[in-house]
């Protein structure tokens, strides 16, 4: 068939965004989601429905999140581009108190982390430190981040990576605040630079695990308060070493992991076995997906082990880590 023949791939509508229980689920364990881009997947969201029924990222959080069948219990938003984004502030301002998460977002607890990115680190100056820096202040501020090395992309020199990195985790260790880091492709640098740079009983959160099951277990036996962020990468066949490790924390319990969206990107493939229709056209990822990369995660553990059990166990380390 030529190019020109072939059938666009056609988007459902928005109300399959709204998703149904998933089927392993009781509902008694709400979801947290531990990094979500809530400006970009609401961007995405706008792109794909130009005449949606949400007109602001409020209307979009409590129409899909607060209406699914499985209840978002509270949301950690990375803020990690150049220059900061000022919108922030009116985002974490709508939840300063109980009547402003009720009315903003459905009564979903909000909370951000804020950092530079490592593929902008080259546009990292004094000015976006200092915007920084002030939304650390912020109570809704959680933590420092997303923070890291990327050597796939290499969009940033990787000295200007690592020197960006090393002025940013003095910052946030001055300041108590938990780390939100990204490697990939990148094992000896970060290890190096996290244990010269971060007290070994600091709280960490390696975002979006990829990387090899002997990093994962060195940064784990280093680091004891440091947990591995699971995405719905998890769920894809390319994606072998996150199943590793996760085989491996199972072996030696508590299983050391924060449940992640990094929406709107990384649909868990395995959400199609409960919605074939849909497969492949699902056009973002968001946070009410949580339950089935734990499904996915519960049944590499295996034996005594389910959704809800994952859940539970990721949601408790949340707390720990980020307090939410």
């Amino acid at each position: 068939m030529g190019k020109n023949n072939k059938k666009k791939l056609q988007v459902p509508h928005e109300s399959h965004l709204l998703l149904p229980a998933h089927p392993s689920c009781s509902g008694s364990e709400q979801i947290v989601d531990t990094h979500t881009h809530l400006v970009s997947t609401f961007s995405s969201y706008q792109s794909k429905y130009r005449e949606g029924r949400y007109g602001s990222i409020f209307d979009f959080v409590k129409g899909i999140y607060t209406q699914s069948r499985h209840k978002v219990e509270a949301i950690v938003d990375v803020w990690c581009e150049a220059p900061v984004q000022k919108v922030w502030k009116e985002l974490a301002d709508s939840a300063l108190t109980a009547e402003g998460r009720r009315d903003n977002w459905g009564g979903i607890e909000y909370w951000f982390v804020m950092g530079m990115s490592l593929h902008e680190a080259k546009l990292y100056t004094d000015d976006v430190e200092k915007d920084i820096l002030d939304a650390m202040t912020h109570p809704r501020c959680v933590g420092w981040g997303e923070i890291g090395l990327d050597y796939h992309y290499d969009n940033s020199p990787r000295e200007i990576q690592q020197d960006v990195l090393r002025r940013q985790l003095r910052h946030a260790v001055r300041l108590g605040k938990p780390l939100t880091i990204h490697t990939r492709e990148a094992e000896g640098d970060t290890e190096r630079i996290l244990k010269e740079e971060v007290p070994k009983d600091y709280r960490i959160h390696i975002h979006c695990f990829t990387d090899s099951p002997e990093f994962a277990q060195r940064l784990l036996d280093h680091f004891p308060n440091l947990y591995i962020g699971i995405t719905g990468v998890i769920t894809y066949s390319t994606n072998l070493n996150t199943s590793a490790v996760i085989r491996h924390l199972s072996s030696t319990p508590p299983l050391r992991i924060l449940l992640e969206t990094d929406a709107p990107f990384m649909i868990p493939a395995n959400l199609y076995s409960s919605l074939p229709a849909l497969k492949g056209k699902l056009p973002l990822c968001h946070t009410a997906m949580i339950p089935w990369t734990a499904e996915f995660v519960a049944g590499v553990v295996g034996e005594g082990w389910d959704t809800e059990k994952v859940m539970k166990e990721a949601n408790e380390n949340a707390k720990k880590m980020y307090g939410v």
